[in-house]
């Protein structure tokens, strides 16, 4: 579904409110979980339509009366055959003008057979039960949507409660001339970094306040930390250049219809600098109008 569709999205496909939704990704990965956020918000959820009915569901979501741009439809692998359709129906979406978003949920390998294991669910692709096997089925069949995604939420380690957290920041109201949500994620590289993520940003090269008796046992968020890390020359000069860089490139992602931006930056543990730079990133996009939500994922390891 890549170079295909390229030509009919010449246009940002984000001009204007999405008529709806389409919440897809892996199986396990936490699909009903999101359409049940969703309905929470005031949604009306399809769930596994058939791909090829997109458009004439578009249609009725538009009529005076209709759930206009609260619709959101689940499709997934359990399409079947109706899955091939699906490239098709987002082409007659492009050419009929019909903005949409698409809202791809996924999880590591380990953590999918873990929960089918737990669930003792079949996998829809598995033969003769090999969970592993029908995840990289799975994952083949979906890079191409994955490319297409507005917004995509890793879910590995993530808990029901916090999946809907992130649903109610990222679906949030927010006035069309923000036009761009900026997620900010701090992370420790020894835990791995975000799968989800736009940016990926290394601050190891930072002074580490780890190495300070005083400051090791304290969060990035204690003012001492803060004022640790942004006394560094070091971080003060890469501070000024990385916003300039933003300033610079969130322009551009806002003329080609962005709707999300996820950025995540990481240091050794995620405790102390990745939070400092978090923290401040907040505070500039904030600055500038930006809605911008805050996750400090490894700060309590």
């Amino acid at each position: 579904m890549g170079g295909g569709r390229e030509g009919a999205r010449a246009a940002p496909r984000h001009a204007e409110s999405p008529a709806f939704t389409i919440i897809t990704g892996l199986s396990g990965a936490g699909r009903s979980e999101a359409a049940k956020a969703l309905e929470d918000l005031g949604y009306f959820v399809v769930d596994n339509l058939p791909p090829a009915l997109l458009p004439k569901l578009a249609e009725l979501a538009a009529r005076p009366g209709g759930p206009g741009g609260k619709l959101a439809v689940v499709v997934d692998a359990r399409g079947g055959v109706f899955f091939g359709e699906l490239s098709k129906g987002l082409e007659e979406l492009d050419g009929l003008g019909i903005p949409y978003r698409i809202l791809f949920l996924e999880a590591s390998d380990e953590e999918l057979v873990n929960r089918y294991e737990a669930t003792r669910h079949r996998h829809p692709l598995a033969p003769a039960d090999r969970v592993v096997e029908g995840i990289r089925k799975e994952r083949l069949m979906m890079e191409g949507l994955r490319g297409e995604a507005d917004l995509i939420i890793d879910t590995t380690g993530m808990g029901p409660h916090e999946l809907r957290r992130r649903l109610r920041e990222a679906f949030a109201e927010v006035p069309p001339e923000q036009g761009l949500q900026v997620s900010l994620v701090s992370f420790g590289f020894r835990y791995g970094a975000p799968r989800d993520a736009d940016l990926v940003l290394d601050v190891r090269f930072l002074p580490n306040p780890h190495w300070v008796d005083e400051l090791r046992p304290l969060p990035g968020t204690d003012p001492k930390v803060r004022t640790y890390v942004r006394g560094q020359q070091t971080y003060r000069e890469f501070m000024r250049r990385l916003r300039a860089l933003l300033g610079f490139m969130v322009p551009g992602f806002v003329a080609e219809g962005k709707s999300y931006l996820t950025i995540a930056v990481g240091c050794t543990g995620g405790r102390h600098r990745s939070v400092v730079v978090v923290e401040d990133l907040a505070a500039f996009f904030r600055d500038k109008g930006l809605a911008a939500t805050v996750m400090h994922r490894d700060l309590d390891r």
